[in-house]
């Protein structure tokens, strides 16, 4: 955390589950604390509360801010250091059917973005990007995508002293706002059913710890357009349903018999399976001890950044990082996974709101 003593660090999507996280974790750094950590957000009432957490620190600054705002965005960026992009619309079928505002946010906001930390003098720009990106399939994969290639073109056109403009690629971040552990939480409480799309669905999974982990290292390596991606494990969506019932029915009152899963089809804009790496990406990837780094196909202006990193495994990348083509975690395994993240404590999410709870996230 050295590379952050003294920074002033701006994250966007300051109330959602990663932004919060990282919030947290810089804030609660005393040894190699940041000078500022400056949050922003476009729910009001999410950042009241967070604004208040951190009122007595006088580290803490947070503003409804919302990234369709280029003049507001660079009135923020003013003297930040080192800015890490979170805020997002990133619900597949909710981006499904409002394509207009997925583009508002997720490829306008990312413009955004960039021209704020240039006229800024910004240091470091880090980018979080999905799975979905890779071959996507629907409306909020291919904004992500778009979102991730911006971020390569800008660190092309760097000059010496430019800022330093990367992405970083995530799984399925168990237990985010929204995401299929708090749903099945809810359905569960209530004695279900659970509800399964497809019992052939495999997904990379991290935890939110891992996620902001990548964010922070990849701050701390990245060169100038390159797409960090975090080794992760692979699971089952079924046996996630599975798991989750049998540890958590009598949890909430209920036999784990008496829970039933029901199969309702595969929803629009999902796959069977993702892909954290295509075949195309292989050719320009390098393996490190615990990512792998996507290098630019175009290096434009940039051509002259020296891609080393001190961990390198191997500069050759031979296959495709496909959910399909890696072993999953089995059931013991994932319930080991979810209890260690605290993901199958009851009072983890608010079952009205599947969320998690703010004691969830102190505690996390």
């Amino acid at each position: 955390m050295q590379h952050f003593k003294d920074k002033r660090i701006l994250i966007t999507g300051a109330c959602g589950t990663v932004g919060l996280q990282l919030v947290r974790v810089l804030l609660d750094e005393q040894e190699n604390s940041p000078a500022a950590v400056i949050g922003l957000d476009n729910n009001e009432s999410e950042l009241f509360y967070l604004d208040q957490h951190y009122a007595d620190d006088a580290r803490a600054h947070f503003y409804v801010t919302d990234i369709r705002d280029r003049g507001s965005l660079g009135h923020r960026m003013h003297n930040v250091d080192i800015v890490f992009h979170t805020a997002a619309l990133k619900h597949v079928v909710l981006c499904e059917r409002s394509p207009y505002d997925a583009v508002q946010t997720n490829i306008h906001g990312v413009h955004n973005i960039i021209a704020a930390a240039e006229d800024a003098g910004v240091s470091t720009v880090i980018f979080t990007s999905s799975d979905k990106v890779v071959n996507p399939t629907n409306v909020m994969g291919t904004s992500k995508l778009m979102g991730e290639r911006l971020m390569t073109a800008a660190a092309g056109r760097q000059s010496d002293g430019g800022p330093v403009f990367a992405s970083t690629r995530f799984g399925n971040v168990l237990g985010s706002n929204g995401s299929v552990v708090p749903v099945f939480h809810r359905q569960i409480s209530r004695g279900g059913p659970v509800t399964l799309t497809d019992p052939r669905m495999l997904r990379f999974a991290m935890s939110v710890e891992q996620s902001v982990q990548l964010i922070l290292d990849s701050a701390q390596v990245a060169r100038g357009g390159e797409v960090f991606v975090t080794k992760m494990p692979v699971i089952r969506i079924e046996d996630l349903a599975s798991v989750m019932v049998r540890e958590l029915a009598a949890v909430y009152g209920h036999q784990p018999g008496q829970v039933p899963i029901e199969v309702i089809g595969i929803k629009p804009g999902e796959k069977l399976c993702e892909e954290l790496m295509s075949r195309e990406e292989t050719r320009r990837a390098v393996e490190l001890s615990r990512y792998y780094v996507i290098l630019p196909a175009f290096r434009g202006g940039g051509s002259n950044i020296d891609y080393h990193y001190d961990t390198i495994i191997s500069s050759k990348v031979d296959t495709p990082y496909v959910s399909a083509d890696e072993p999953a975690m089995s059931q013991d395994e994932l319930a080991t996974f979810l209890r260690d993240h605290g993901l199958l404590h009851p009072h983890a999410f608010d079952p009205d709101r599947v969320h998690r709870t703010p004691a969830a996230v102190a505690q996390a």
